[in-house]
């Protein structure tokens, strides 16, 4: 299976979740289908046998509020079955609304308090490099949470200790709670914060598999990389695309059908 129909049923699966669980964050988990599908399909060293392999890449899902996409890509990649994603946001179910990796094969860490995940994938990067190990750490972070001071303070650790075996996505929607990032706190100019913190920092379209690939399967040789990943809230379902009312809401019968309908499911 390739990428990008990877990311086609990442989004079939989501709709389907948060319908079924009652969930929200559904625009925060579309936006990032593409980021997860390039990562788990062509750009981490993971073994879904083998959850545990010790020389795996180690993937913190720092924005954990999309917990269904990661999922999602989870169960794509054989590390459960596909049916299971049935028991999210249920009772008694490991599938919890944000990230949890109790019971969950593939999850290195519970997440949804925004800005941890980076702090916790730099002291991984950290460890690897003092033990000389050779596997690498992403995190998937929304640009909401890097209004977070604790992110900036994990950007400069990372730099201090020239953790080139890191790298950071954004998933630059520019859409956060209840409205643009730009009216809560000015992101811009985004890259060059990054950059201004150490980080060879990139700018792609995070919809577009060829570049985010090209960003991510190599990373600098002496730097953490930053890849700002444009996106669209709710991309791949018109009526949910850039309305913030879908990063709590989930759709009712009649609109899941027609938004299964537009991601080619139906």
């Amino acid at each position: 299976m390739s990428s990008t129909e990877t990311a086609r049923a990442v989004r079939e699966h989501v709709l389907r979740m948060t319908s079924g669980g009652r969930s929200s964050h559904v625009g925060s988990a579309l936006s990032c289908a593409d980021i997860l599908a390039v990562l788990y399909d062509i750009v981490l060293r993971v073994d879904e046998k083998a959850p545990d392999w010790a020389e795996r890449d180690r993937f913190i899902m720092s924005k954990g509020h999309a917990g269904a996409a990661l999922y999602a890509v989870l169960a794509q990649r054989g590390f459960f079955g596909t049916e299971l994603l049935d028991q999210h946001y249920q009772n008694g179910s490991f599938f919890s609304g944000h990230v949890s990796h109790v019971g969950v094969p593939g999850v290195e860490l519970s997440t949804g308090s925004l800005g941890h995940g980076l702090s916790v994938a730099a002291g991984l990067a950290w460890r690897a490099r003092q033990r000389g190990e050779q596997w690498r750490t992403y995190v998937l972070l929304g640009d909401g949470e890097c209004d977070e001071g604790s992110v900036w303070e994990a950007a400069m650790f990372a730099h201090t200790h020239d953790l080139h075996n890191m790298v950071a996505v954004v998933d630059y929607n520019k859409l956060q709670a209840m409205g643009p990032t730009e009216a809560t706190a000015k992101l811009e100019p985004f890259a060059d914060k990054w950059r201004a913190f150490g980080w060879d920092t990139i700018e792609v379209d995070g919809h577009d598999h060829d570049q985010l690939t090209a960003a991510l399967a190599i990373l600098s040789p002496t730097n953490p990389r930053c890849v700002l990943a444009h996106t669209v809230k709710g991309k791949g379902v018109s009526f949910m695309e850039n309305d913030i009312a879908w990063h709590y809401q989930h759709a009712s019968e009649d609109e899941l059908r027609r938004a299964l309908e537009e991601v080619g499911a139906l």
